[in-house]
């Protein structure tokens, strides 16, 4: 056995990575050196990675923690060359092009457009949850908001759009081109002005996450593909806290993770039903399904 993640967002590895699961592990009452083998030794071996174990000969690539309870790194080695020292790295900055395919032109309300139906098929989002629930709402309900796909990759008139019940938004709109696995442009706003303004801040930029609303808007660059950043880790997680905040504080969104719960509205192998760029999905028939409910 060993450890690993998925979608650790840049403010949650400031905290910690695999250090925080041993942690974790230690506390479940779990051996403390079969916590440390799963976390050392067993991925070494599993992907027969060029990384040494502290044997004869092997490269010395080791950590140093303050101690064995919190596991709090204070400096780590490869090659025995320090190269990180107290939460700094002592690296030298790679400069690197950013490889980006990003054709979308800018948008406008009116492409947002959904014909108004009295019964609709909803996206009903679980805070914590990658599964997303179908939902018959009558028209008038309250917090249900309209969620739209952009193809990143072409620019095409937007078919993606729907309705999502659950981010619970007051006013604004949050964009961002980090939706698993196509990683095309998502949006869900109270507003299609408020969601087009959002959307165009990633497309203009060819990528990143977005939010407006309270007469301010909020942007974090994300060059490299559209889904990662080229600047100093510790600045783009200070960008993504006070963009993350800004959505829960002043946009009203109570989700405890808002642009990852929305990375996922497009991951269609995930049921119930999620939205592509083609339409509303259900991800049980795996049929394209209107978002008006038939009568």
């Amino acid at each position: 056995m060993l450890f690993c993640s998925d979608d650790r967002h840049p403010n949650d590895l400031l905290c910690g990575h695999i250090n925080e699961m041993v942690v974790r592990a230690i506390e479940l009452g779990h051996d403390m050196f079969d916590v440390l083998e799963m976390a050392c030794l067993n991925p070494i071996e599993h992907y027969d990675l060029d990384v040494g174990s502290l044997k004869v000969r092997d490269s010395a690539d080791f950590i140093i923690v303050k101690d064995l309870k919190n596991f709090h790194v204070l400096e780590t080695y490869i090659d025995g060359v320090c190269v990180a020292k107290d939460g700094k790295t002592l690296l030298e900055s790679q400069e690197i092009n950013a490889i980006n395919k990003f054709e979308a032109k800018p948008k406008e309300a009116k492409d947002f457009y959904l014909p108004e139906c009295g019964d609709m098929e909803v996206i009903q989002v679980v805070d914590h949850e990658l599964m997303t629930y179908e939902k018959v709402l009558h028209e008038g309900d309250e917090d249900v908001l309209k969620i739209a796909v952009i193809n990143r990759y072409k620019d095409i008139p937007i078919k993606g759009v729907a309705h999502v019940k659950g981010f619970h938004l007051k006013e604004g709109a949050i964009a961002s081109s980090v939706a698993h696995d196509s990683h095309n442009i998502i949006v869900v706003g109270c507003s299609d002005e408020a969601m087009a303004e959002a959307a165009n801040l990633v497309i203009n930029a060819k990528g990143g996450v977005s939010a407006v609303g309270k007469g301010e808007s909020h942007f974090l660059l994300l060059n490299v593909g559209g889904v990662m950043s080229n600047s100093d880790g510790f600045e783009v997680a200070q960008k993504y806290e006070n963009i993350d905040t800004f959505v829960k504080e002043q946009l009203g969104s109570t989700l405890s993770a808002p642009f990852m719960t929305l990375s996922f509205m497009a991951l269609l192998v995930i049921p119930e039903i999620k939205l592509s760029d083609k339409g509303l999905f259900d991800g049980r028939s795996f049929h394209f399904i209107s978002p008006c409910k038939e009568q």
